[in-house]
């Protein structure tokens, strides 16, 4: 909670510089400034955010719970890259409106997972069937953090004041302590439940010590909190047609022969573990209709 606090300050803070640029952007102050154009300019960041939102809820919102660690951390980084954006704003006037539609379709990522797996984490730290109250007094303590950064920001606004220089370089500082303090936050949380990430800590134990159940703590500190690109090194398809272990009959055939008891049985399953050119390993797994 300590570090939850700390990024929290830090992320409000660069938040308030932000909101100063993209002000000055949309032609605050600036007597030439069309208020049309400035409401045009809103109302789209507002409707490619909410686009941003439906899409990534629908790519991703199956992969938020199990991997809610990474992707909590992934979302506090894109808010940063999105608060980056909007600090471009009063630099690239003439590009208000598409650097304003891109850094809300960043924030509405960040507010689909940031929300999702701030639910995940409230869920695991009710230990007490008390997620009600768990997530009050979170949501309560967000606030009193954020009102007290918002009253350093004010006496900030009044420093920076016309020094850009001196704007970036407290950005630099409370973005680097935002990332940090996140990865310390999630690094902290220890999950009793499995993930491809804690299960491959766990098996790589269990074959290099020869038996033995890695304690629980041990494996959320070898967990990885980083979102990887690319597909991962070994994916295992579970309920995959005949077709994707043996594309012709020949070959289911011989497959069926390597089996014990051969082609008087029927298996419960038939396992194929296919590579392609790029070494990536697939576990196709094809279950009868009795499994």
């Amino acid at each position: 909670q300590i570090w939850d606090s700390v990024q929290a300050f830090a992320s409000s803070v660069t938040g308030t510089l932000a909101t100063q640029s993209v002000l000055t952007g949309v032609g605050v102050g600036d007597q030439s400034a069309s208020v049309f154009a400035a409401t045009t300019t809103w109302i789209l960041r507002d409707g490619t955010g909410m686009i941003g939102r439906i899409l990534f809820a629908w790519f991703q919102g199956s992969n938020l719970d199990y991997d809610s660690k990474k992707w909590r951390l992934f979302a506090d980084i894109l808010n940063d890259a999105a608060i980056f954006l909007e600090l471009m704003c009063q630099h690239f006037k003439g590009y208000v409106t598409p650097i304003l539609c891109i850094s809300s379709v960043a924030k509405s990522i960040v507010g689909v997972a940031g929300g999702a797996t701030r639910a995940a984490l409230t869920q695991h730290q009710a230990r007490s069937n008390n997620m009600a109250d768990v997530s009050a007094k979170d949501g309560s303590q967000e606030t009193v953090v954020n009102l007290a950064a918002f009253l350093f920001s004010l006496l900030l606004l009044r420093l920076v004041a016309g020094n850009p220089w001196l704007v970036y370089t407290i950005f630099i500082f409370f973005t680097l302590l935002h990332i940090f303090a996140n990865y310390r936050a999630v690094s902290c949380v220890v999950m009793e439940t499995f993930n491809r990430s804690r299960y491959s800590v766990v098996v790589r134990h269990f074959l290099q010590k020869g038996g033995g159940i890695a304690p629980v703590g041990w494996v959320n500190a070898r967990e990885s909190v980083w979102i990887q690109c690319g597909k991962p090194f070994v994916s295992i398809n579970l309920g995959v047609p005949l077709s994707a272990i043996a594309p012709t009959s020949q070959e289911l055939l011989c497959r069926m022969d390597n089996i014990p008891g051969g082609k008087k049985t029927t298996p419960a399953y038939l396992l194929a573990v296919m590579r392609d050119s790029s070494r990536h390993y697939d576990i196709n797994i094809v279950l009868s209709s009795e499994s």
